[in-house]
């Protein structure tokens, strides 16, 4: 069942926007340097169903020549060294004419692969390499997409480029767009009029070459291309170029001579070359797309809706891993637009998003010291909100200036519903050290020690009803080389909860000694406990399967051999009935987007004999995802999406005492007469 809410935040906030994107919700038509020319035009755009760009000029050769030039324009293109790779590039472009030019030359260099061979016209086909993960600082590395059958077998693909050149196309067949795993097409020297939007879904393309075309407009669907090298485009009929190219942030080549475009294109790439020109296009566009329709809501119990008990007893909780600001630069996200990564931008919108969730409880990960003490807590205490913040071990040893920039994790409570009666930071480097299992084991100094991580453990309790709730916020390493370290960390993390809730089980409560009577727990286990958090780990890792099976065995493929000490001699096992909130709808399609990595890696784990999920927050727009390579953007200001889940205590059942038999005297001898 499906509500659609509207506290989600994503909302159109131009105010917010109009601070820190360059002349948001203007229309311009200064000098590229300044800012890319762009006016709202009626013309149908069939392609992109967007906007249009008119720019007037000349830009280009052959049958698209270009303004008279001053002498000292030529003198600087003469010694362009930018200029010159178009114009070589160009040439190249115009000796490929042929059929198949492309393909004959890999053919030909396949044949004499053993010889030199000087292949003549258009680009060496060979010259890339498929696409290599990018260096991010969380998730699992970005895999070449694999072709599987419908037993889920991988199939072997022995070709990744496509040579459709010189065959005198007027269109392109739909069916192109589902060879995913292509590198490189070749569809120049052709009739094409336009490109259809569906390009976009060739995501591992690193080559396209439609030169010597009859194209009017690019689709701004090519933003989606993001691993393209070379974007080769001569010889057409274009006047402008799509802000949406901003995206392609590994572009080392746009080749745009032969084409009537606007000069001050030409004046960035003389000066400049590709990658300035792309940065214009990124930081300069003057209108911020449409936001995404809101989220679902979807509701999975509304059973209890109108049980005043129940409804005490129901909350909703946050996780979010909002994206530390030394974190959000322009080389890790270069397909992001400058303001976007704002932490001024970005922290108004992160701070909008968790007050619309109206939720009870907040769980954020890479949360500075200074944004948090600076920023969220002031700005939560004034909505009734109480926190806990701890930066990752590292600031033990940093200066207080330097510390402050350290990120951790910070959990919120809403004062109005909850009370805390206890907490505790573990520290998994520092309590690794202590186990005695672990010392003198190598794997433990050398990959568990390094890693700086924490988690933070509050106990709660409910003001009303007098029920506990434990929640674990917690951030695992990233790194996928590191496997065994997240299954440690996730081990050694519910080993904390388990001591810790026995120890709390036994806690007196804080509530007036009139009140109700609160549930008693025989078990620290009948404890309801959430663990929330960023565990860098997909739905088939070691980790999902640890927590949500209860344990994994010694010789597990993600401890790979290694030693340490008691968990892998015996196993992992816990005591916890856990289960993913999401797992209730078959996880969310992802909770971090981004070009080099797009999945599930961040979970709100529940006990299922003490909870019952009630209301999950939904997926993002597919329709909206189609023309945006990745997060943070206008409208989400990190690269991860923010959880949310509602739930319900399940009511402790009181336990009676049977009364004993009754006793109608003489024992057993009146059954002997």
């Amino acid at each position: 069942m499906m509500n659609p809410q509207s506290h989600r935040g994503f909302m159109p906030q131009q105010n917010i926007a109009a601070k820190f994107m360059p002349g948001f919700g203007q229309q311009h038509s200064q000098h590229v340097d300044q800012s890319l020319g762009h006016v709202q035009n009626g013309t149908n755009n069939s392609i992109g169903g967007g906007h249009q760009h008119n720019l007037s000029g000349g830009f280009g050769n052959g049958n698209y020549p270009s303004p008279q030039h001053t002498a000292s324009t030529v003198n600087l293109q003469n010694s362009s060294p930018h200029w010159q790779e178009q114009h070589t590039l160009l040439n190249a472009s115009r000796s490929s004419s042929e059929p198949h030019h492309h393909a004959r030359q890999a053919a030909i260099l396949n044949k004499n692969s053993s010889a030199t061979v000087a292949v003549s016209g258009g680009v060496n086909p060979n010259t890339y390499n498929p696409p290599t993960s990018q260096n991010r600082k969380d998730g699992p590395p970005a895999d070449v997409q694999e072709l599987r059958n419908c037993d889920g077998e991988i199939e072997r693909q022995d070709w990744k480029a496509l040579d459709l050149g010189g065959q005198g196309l007027h269109a392109l067949s739909n069916a192109l767009f589902a060879y995913t795993f292509l590198d490189k097409l070749y569809i120049n020297h052709n009739k094409l009029k336009r490109l259809p939007g569906a390009i976009g879904k060739l995501k591992l393309l690193q080559l396209l070459d439609a030169s010597s075309n009859q194209l009017t407009e690019l689709p701004p669907e090519l933003g989606m291309l993001t691993n393209l090298r070379q974007l080769l485009v001569f010889d057409n009929k274009l006047t402008v170029l799509p802000f949406e190219l901003g995206s392609l942030y590994k572009l080392e080549v746009v080749g745009v001579e032969g084409n009537p475009l606007e000069d001050s294109y030409k004046q960035i790439l003389i000066k400049e070359g590709t990658r300035s020109l792309i940065m214009n296009l990124r930081d300069n566009s003057p209108a911020i797309p449409q936001p995404p329709v809101e989220r679902d809501w979807i509701i999975l119990d509304d059973t209890q809706k109108s049980n005043p008990k129940a409804e005490a007893d129901t909350f909703q909780v946050v996780c979010y891993n909002i994206l530390c600001d030394k974190y959000a630069t322009a080389s890790q996200y270069g397909y992001a637009a400058a303001w976007t990564l704002d932490w001024g931008y970005r922290k108004e919108r992160i701070l909008n998003q968790l007050l619309d969730s109206k939720a009870d409880i907040i769980c954020l990960q890479e949360v500075d010291a200074d944004s948090y003490d600076e920023y969220f807590i002031r700005n939560l205490l004034q909505a009734n909100y109480n926190g806990v913040h701890q930066p990752k071990s590292r600031a033990k040893t940093m200066s207080e200036s330097e510390r402050k920039k350290v990120d951790g994790c910070a959990t919120f409570y809403k004062t109005t519903k909850y009370t805390m009666l206890d907490k505790y930071i573990l520290d998994f480097s520092s309590e690794a050290i202590q186990r005695e299992d672990f010392k003198r084991t190598a794997d433990i100094f050398n990959r568990v020690m390094p890693k700086d991580n924490i988690a933070i453990i509050t106990f709660l309790e409910n003001i009303q009803t007098g029920s506990k709730l434990v929640v674990a916020n917690v951030h695992i390493t990233w790194d996928p080389q590191f496997k065994d370290v997240k299954l440690v960390q996730v081990a050694m993390l519910l080993e904390e909860i388990h001591r810790l809730a026995a120890k709390w089980q036994k806690k007196e409560s804080s509530r007036d000694p009139d009140a109700p009577p609160a549930p008693q727990y025989t078990e620290h286990t009948q404890i309801p406990l959430l663990i929330c958090g960023d565990f860098n780990s997909i739905a088939e890792s070691g980790v999902y399967e640890l927590l949500s099976r209860g344990q994994i065995g010694k010789d597990h493929d993600d401890l790979s051999g290694r030693i340490y000490g008691n968990l892998t001699r015996d196993g992992i096992s816990h005591p916890f009935s856990l289960k993913s909130s999401y797992s209730n709808v078959g996880e969310l399609k992802f909770t971090n987007y981004t070009p080099g990595f797009t999945g599930a890696i961040d979970y709100i784990w529940y006990t299922t004999n003490s909870l019952n999920v009630t209301g999950l927050l939904g997926d993002v727009d597919d329709k909206y995802l189609a023309t945006v390579p990745g997060f943070p953007n206008a409208h989400f200001p990190s690269d991860h999406i923010l959880l949310q889940a509602e739930f319900q205590v399940k009511p402790r059942k009181e336990i009676i005492k049977k009364p004993p038999p009754p006793d109608f005297g003489g024992g057993n001898s009146s059954r002997n007469r």
